[in-house]
């Protein structure tokens, strides 16, 4: 079932891009409510069990400063991508291969911890996933790409965090690493939420609406603890 969710969510933000196009106001909304629901699972459930299940404190905030610093890297081949930002200029004839593949590992590494973590991560992703997939697909509709380029892109997208999920649960290596790779997504998590929160405020000025999109992503994460 999480394999569908995941793929939907993807599926869901394109075609809200072909059908009601979403402002601009409506996209940083939705990523301002998806950064913070992320932000606070990630502190309320995921610090705790990964803290829980590893005694050594020191290996754990080390991968999640790996992940930190993994993410970064990341990002500046994706171009800002994953917090629903793309600081990037085509002209559609040459394929973007670092954004694409930047962003398939980011997806997939999102996967990864699912299979050992409870449903608010599942679906706090699937709330992140759907922003995000609006703004890539904005993206890719301003291109030249043919659309069966956008579409095979967009797809490939959608499957690599149900990807990550099962590989996560079915390879050894995952397995046995089970707490490191979850403290190194941690780090992935906690640098894009932020990120998400600090770009989706204009001007640095306070935002009623902004601030309501937060309060319920961490009102919901509190509520189903």
């Amino acid at each position: 079932m999480s394999y569908i969710l995941l793929i939907l969510s993807v599926l869901l933000g394109a075609i809200l891009v072909f059908i009601i196009k979403p402002s601009t106001k409506i996209v940083r909304l939705l990523l301002a409510f998806s950064g913070s629901y992320l932000l606070s699972v990630t502190v309320l459930h995921l610090l705790p069990d990964v803290y829980t299940i590893n005694s050594d404190a020191t290996i754990v905030g080390v991968f999640i400063l790996i992940g930190i610093i993994l993410q970064s890297v990341l990002e500046s081949f994706s171009k800002g991508a994953e917090h629903g930002h793309i600081h990037m200029h085509t002209d559609g004839k040459k394929f973007p291969t670092l954004l694409f593949v930047s962003l398939c590992l980011h997806a997939f590494s999102e996967g990864l911890p699912i299979h050992y973590a409870d449903d608010n991560l599942l679906w706090a992703i699937i709330v992140h996933k759907i922003p995000i997939a609006i703004v890539l697909t904005t993206f890719l509709l301003h291109t030249n790409y043919p659309k069966k380029t956008i579409f095979l892109f967009l797809t490939f997208f959608a499957f690599m965090s149900p990807l990550g999920i099962l590989l996560g649960d079915k390879i050894p290596f995952f397995t046995i690493y089970t707490t490191e790779i979850t403290a190194l997504i941690i780090g992935v998590f906690l640098h894009i939420s932020t990120i998400i929160l600090f770009e989706s405020t204009e001007n640095h000025k306070f935002n009623l609406q902004k601030f309501i999109a937060i309060l319920l992503g961490v009102l919901l994460t509190i509520f189903t603890l």
